[in-house]
């Protein structure tokens, strides 16, 4: 054991010393035993064993791919390893890898491809991380993980597998990983309001308080300003048709001109009509006073519901210059898809005016989703807050901004449970149904 742990070292040693490491495999052969050149197969128990084998019919763009078929057992998990040494400890590497599959129920959670790290003595170094990102490349699927090696990685096993599906296909192809430079922090300054305007009996007075604040109190060089929900009724006493408006409309235009003089992103909600109906919307406006998007408020409450709104039904995510935000809206915080279907999406920060609500729910959602949570509210409490479910900056005072810079690219990592982000986008079951 000894002579074979020192081999290892020198082994690793060797590859440290040389050139950055660099993988890329594709056009897989099988040699005579079945397997391609450095590959091999892994399931946990011989009885839930895929069917693995090298198909020349399906690849993309040299023959020869790297098949799992289910092989008609509910049971099954596994598929190809590949080991590549010569990784060292906190160096960035880069994963990329195509697959297509015919079959499969739930392509999220049964598609696995992971990089499991190793110390020199072959034991697991860190946890694994999980690759999640994935993009659709004409009838392939494209996905790609950038992570670093853990403390004491010496090597790392590339793994591509296919996940409790019976009657399915999976065929992996064109993998590559290798070295890459850190990231850079992707700094984001954002500035969430905390105002209640009282007895102001019109909605251009109320909307003129929150400007005000944001004049006064908003930094230069803020890049997202959010505010509470309903900020065309707060205060003023009147009814949801009473302040109901198009979009664009009075309130877009107004806070896309503090938009353009802050050139900053601003999330505010306000009631929207839209022919019979009125939404209670968020509207997002850029930098340059450009709508962006909005968001209808999925889950009313019984009172709105009786005061005539009517509810959305999707949960879009926008694209910003400094990351994917998605919004959500009071009452929407009391279920947990609406957060889930915006991380899934691919949010990592989700702004949400809110009334009031409960404030352990908040917590949940930026904790159970791993995306950083503002709040901007009445009744509920005016934050950020990490995907920890830390509060880093909260306005307790009215007429006060909470105010925190956040590093979009900073990995939140759990000593006993590895990178949650990726385990939630993983392992999240959708399939379950509910009814």
């Amino acid at each position: 054991m000894l002579s074979r742990t020192l081999s290892l070292l020198c082994f690793a040693a060797s590859f440290a010393s040389a050139a950055p490491l660099h993988v890329q495999q594709a056009g897989f052969q099988a040699a005579a035993d079945g397997l391609p050149a450095g590959w091999h197969t892994w399931a946990a128990r011989p009885e839930i064993a895929p069917r693995t084998f090298v198909d020349s019919v399906h690849y993309r763009h040299a023959p020869g791919s790297l098949a799992i078929s289910g092989n008609s057992n509910a049971a099954e998990y596994g598929g190809w390893e590949y080991a590549a040494p010569g990784v060292q400890a906190g160096k960035w590497y880069r994963f990329v890898a195509y697959y297509r599959a015919d079959g499969l129920q739930d392509e999220r959670r049964q598609v696995v491809s992971r990089l499991d790290w190793k110390k020199s003595d072959g034991n697991r170094a860190g946890h694994p991380d999980y690759v999640y990102a994935s993009e659709r490349a004409g009838e392939w699927t494209r996905v790609w993980i950038e992570a670093p090696a853990p403390e004491e990685s010496a090597a790392v096993t590339l793994q591509l597998y296919l996940q409790n599906a019976p009657y399915s296909t999976l065929w992996w192809d064109e993998i590559s990983f290798e070295e890459v430079p850190a990231p850079p922090k992707r700094l984001v300054r954002v500035a969430s309001i905390n105002l209640r305007p009282r007895g102001t009996h019109s909605a251009q007075e109320s909307v003129g308080q929150f400007v005000d604040v944001i004049e006064k109190s908003v930094a230069a060089g803020t890049d997202v300003i959010l505010l509470p929900e309903g900020i065309t009724v707060v205060g003023t006493g009147k009814r949801y048709p009473d302040v109901a408006e198009t979009i664009p409309g009075p309130t877009t235009e107004r806070l896309a001109q503090v938009a353009r003089a802050k050139k900053a992103y601003i999330v505010a909600g306000i009631f929207e009509r839209e022919g019979a109906a009125i939404y209670n919307t968020a509207v997002l406006i850029d930098r340059a006073g450009k709508l962006l998007g909005k968001y209808r408020k999925v889950y009313l409450p019984r009172e709105e519901i009786e005061g005539g709104l009517t509810p959305g039904n999707d949960y879009p995510v926008f694209r910003t210059d400094f990351g994917k935000v998605g919004m959500m809206i009071c009452w929407d915080l009391q279920y947990a898809d609406p957060a889930r279907a915006l991380a899934l999406r691919g949010a990592e920060m989700i702004l949400m005016p809110i009334w009031g609500g409960n404030e352990t729910l908040g917590k949940a959602r930026a904790i159970e989703n791993q995306v950083f949570l503002v709040s901007s509210g009445y009744d509920y409490p005016t934050y950020i807050m990490d995907p920890d479910g830390e509060l880093l900056a909260i306005a307790r005072e009215q007429g006060t901004v909470a105010v925190a810079t956040i590093d979009l690219n900073r990995r939140y990592v759990e000593s006993w449970l590895g990178d949650m982000r990726e385990r939630f986008m993983k392992e999240l079951r959708l399939d379950v149904k509910l009814e």
